[in-house]
Formats: C-alpha cells, sequence, structure tokens
C-alpha cells in the first residue's frame, strides 16, 4: 500500500432508512440539483481553478474508490472542462499510480494538462474511439459514463466498456438521478433507465449501496461493482 493511502474502507451495510427518512433525502435532493437549475452554485464545483459538474459528496466516494481498487486506468466518458479528469488525474498522484483516458466529442481548448491525463476526441461509442482505448486500458479499470445522458447511447457506452471491468472494480454510471429520480422528470429514459435494463441482463455486476450512504449523490443506483 502506498505511504499515503492506509487500510481502512467502508464495506460494511448502512442501516436501513425509514420512509420518513427516505422522503427526507429525496426532498433534499431535490433542492440540491433544483437550486443549481436556478444558478445557485451547488452542482457547479470548483477543483484547483477547474470547474466540474460533481457532488462533493460523489467525489469523497471516488476519492475512496480509487484507494481501495487502485486502477491502472480510469476511462472517463463526458470530459466537458475536464475539471473531473484533473481531479482524478490528482487522486492518482497521491497513490502513485494510475493514468487517466477522457472522451468527449468536443474539442474544448484550454483544459487542464497533467502527465497522468490523455484527452481523446470522439464519440464514446465511435467503434474506432472504443477500441483505441481498450487497446491501452489494460489492466485493472474504472469506468466513469457521462457524456450523453439519453438511454440509448448510456446503454450502448455499458454494452462497450463493461467487459474491460474486472471483478472487485466499479463501472459508475453518472446522473442516474434525471427522468424523477427525483430530478428532471421531463427528460425522458436516461441513464438510470439504462442501467435497470444492463442489470436486467448482466449478472456479473451489483449496485454498491455503500457508495450512497452519504445521502446526497447525483448516482443513486449507479456505482456498479464487477461482482
Amino acid at each position: 500500500m502506498d505511504a499515503l493511502a492506509g487500510g481502512y474502507f467502508v464495506t460494511r451495510s448502512q442501516p436501513p432508512l425509514s420512509e420518513e427518512e427516505r422522503d427526507t433525502v429525496r426532498r433534499f435532493n431535490e433542492l440540491y440539483y433544483g437550486l443549481g437549475l436556478r444558478g445557485a452554485d451547488t452542482v457547479a464545483l470548483s477543483w484547483f481553478g477547474c470547474e466540474l459538474l460533481k457532488s462533493p459528496t460523489d467525489l469523497w466516494i471516488y476519492q475512496e474508490l480509487l484507494a481501495r481498487t487502485r486502477p491502472d486506468f480510469v476511462v472517463e466518458t463526458g470530459t466537458y472542462l475536464g475539471g473531473s479528469a484533473l481531479f482524478l488525474a490528482m487522486m492518482c498522484d497521491l497513490l502513485g499510480h494510475g493514468q487517466v483516458i477522457t472522451i468527449d466529442i468536443d474539442d474544448t481548448p484550454a483544459r487542464p494538462q497533467h502527465p497522468r491525463i490523455s484527452y481523446v476526441h470522439g464519440s464514446s461509442t465511435d467503434p474506432a474511439i472504443v477500441e483505441a482505448v481498450k487497446s491501452r486500458a489494460r489492466g485493472r479499470v474504472m469506468v466513469i459514463l457521462d457524456s450523453d445522458h439519453h438511454e440509448a447511447h448510456v446503454s450502448g457506452e455499458l454494452l462497450a466498456y463493461s467487459d474491460i471491468v474486472r471483478p472487485g472494480d466499479y463501472l459508475i454510471v453518472e446522473d442516474t438521478n434525471i427522468n424523477g429520480h427525483p430530478v428532471l422528470p421531463e427528460f425522458g429514459p436516461g441513464p438510470m433507465e439504462a442501467v435497470q435494463r444492463f442489470l436486467a441482463r448482466n449478472s456479473d455486476f451489483e449496485v454498491d449501496a455503500t457508495c450512497e450512504r452519504f445521502l446526497l449523490t447525483l448516482h443513486p443506483r449507479g456505482y456498479l461493482r464487477r461482482k
């Protein structure tokens, strides 16, 4: 284990919530996300001066998973401005291990540069992009899906990248909270529906509910661990 990482990891089951507590969690998640849509800086975060659209609680969970699984590569779809790629790369710096491959259809200039980050320009479901990424991302791999949130696209990403995740490692589907889970009910089928379809057809993965123990997450039922 690296000198900066200990051996304490939270893996035990958490106490169940009452119906009233679950309702409180739902309402707070709606408030947190809704304020962001109204211009508040809740979802919009700053990481070392770079913008990223996450919740701090999800970033904390990412740190825990990186320290526990120590992936050789993190494959991220949906780079946006590169803030989350920088976060992941800096966590890898602290561990002294790991590379980040991040994919986006937009070739946005002035993204943060870091020796552990490789930017890939193209669609995450383009067979040529998939093949290029998979030929490089060997060993232990964490996959984070955060590009086009429509169900068909997320399902395509799950099909394309799930097989590079090894047992005990994580495939994370972001923004499963949209389409009424509990926010943006008007969105239409999205990441949550893609996850439901994927799990119904694939028994190799399971939802890791311990990743939702902070009660605020943008990715409910989106933390998938390969059995």
